[in-house]
Parts: structure tokens; C-alpha cells; sequence
């Protein structure tokens, strides 16, 4: 007669072992279905966290009346301060698309509207539409390129003229192969990379 008290170890790695038989692939289905999840969701959460759209009915309107592509403007806007419509830089530009104060009674003259203030610039609808206004006439004076539009936008045209005919920073005249200014340079690459982000959130 066997000992069951011998052969009770036995059992229990037998029952172990059978349980580990449909514990380990039930794991990997879970982990699986997670994985799924995750690539499909995640990814989306980051994108909207790291990349906030407000404002997007104004920047559709006025992107819509000054030919551009809203994705931009929303990038513009981002880099520019982070939608934030009471921001103030360190050299005055002022609002979400941050235009200086002579470039805003430059541009109120140029749509006929009198009796500017700065303090315009504060309010969304007037600074975005202002900001398209002037991502437009820069589109206008550069053929539409990115890099030279993006970088007048922020160091100023007549400073991308000036680049334009060194032929250090550009061999032709008409492309800008190097922008000499570093805060300009991060600004044009990070408009840039924001502009492929917002390019996706648009397109949902």
C-alpha cells in the first residue's frame, strides 16, 4: 500500500504545474488586450495633454479668411504662449499670438480700423485675427515658406532680408539654409514640430 503522505508533494507540483498551464496563457491575453489598449488610447491622452487646443473655433475663422492652415496658427499659438490670452513677454509682445504693440497699431492700420489700443491685443478674437492677419502678409512677402514666414515672424523681416543676402546663412538669396540666431532657430524647429502635432488634432 503507497504511502499518501509520501506522494502528497507530488501532487501538489502536479496541480501547480497544471495550473500554471492556463495562468501563464491568460496572462498573455490580459497583456496583450492592455498593450492594445494602451497604443490605441495613451497615445491620444499624451498628445492632447501635451499639446492643449483652445480657442479653436476663432483660429479656424480667421485661418479660413486668411488662407492658412489652422494647425499652424494653433502651433503658432503654442510656442508663442501657450494659450495663454493675458500673456505678457519680457519685451512686451502681448496676447495669445504675443504681437508688440507697434506691430499692432501697424496692422490696425493696415485693416482700416481706428482708435487702436494695445490693450487690444489682450482680447483672443482681435489678437488671433491680428496674428493671422500677419502670418499671411509674411506667407505673402516670403512665397509661403515655413522657415523664412516662421522666422520673421519671430526675430522680424527685415532681420530675415538681412540673412537672405549673407551668403553665409543662405547661398542663393531666395533659401535660408542657417538662421544665425539661436532663440530664432529653436523657435522655427519648435513651431515646426508643433505644427505636425496640431496637424493630427486638427484632423480628427
Amino acid at each position: 500500500m503507497r504511502n499518501s503522505a509520501a506522494y502528497a508533494p507530488r501532487r501538489r507540483k502536479v496541480r501547480r504545474a497544471r495550473k500554471a498551464r492556463w495562468i501563464a496563457p491568460l496572462f498573455m491575453v490580459l497583456l496583450m488586450l492592455a498593450v492594445g489598449y494602451y497604443a490605441l488610447v495613451f497615445p491620444k491622452n499624451v498628445h492632447e495633454i501635451a499639446y492643449p487646443l483652445s480657442y479653436r473655433d476663432l483660429i479656424v475663422k480667421y485661418s479660413a479668411r486668411y488662407e492658412l492652415d489652422p494647425a499652424r496658427v494653433a502651433a503658432v499659438i503654442y510656442c508663442e504662449s501657450s494659450f495663454q490670452p493675458e500673456a505678457v513677454s519680457s519685451e512686451g509682445a502681448r496676447g495669445l499670438m504675443q504681437i508688440m504693440p507697434e506691430t499692432g497699431k501697424w496692422i490696425a492700420k493696415k485693416l482700416d480700423e481706428p482708435g487702436y489700443s494695445d490693450s487690444w491685443l489682450f482680447d483672443p478674437e482681435t489678437n488671433i485675427r491680428y496674428g493671422c492677419w500677419f502670418l499671411s502678409y509674411l506667407d505673402g512677402r516670403y512665397g509661403s515658406d515655413l522657415t523664412k514666414a516662421t522666422a520673421a515672424y519671430h526675430a522680424g523681416g527685415s532681420k530675415v532680408d538681412e540673412w537672405l543676402s549673407d551668403k553665409q546663412y543662405s547661398g542663393d538669396g531666395v533659401t535660408l539654409t542657417s538662421i544665425p540666431y539661436d532663440s530664432t532657430r529653436a523657435y522655427v524647429a519648435a513651431v515646426k514640430s508643433a505644427y505636425e502635432h496640431y496637424k493630427e488634432i486638427f484632423a480628427k
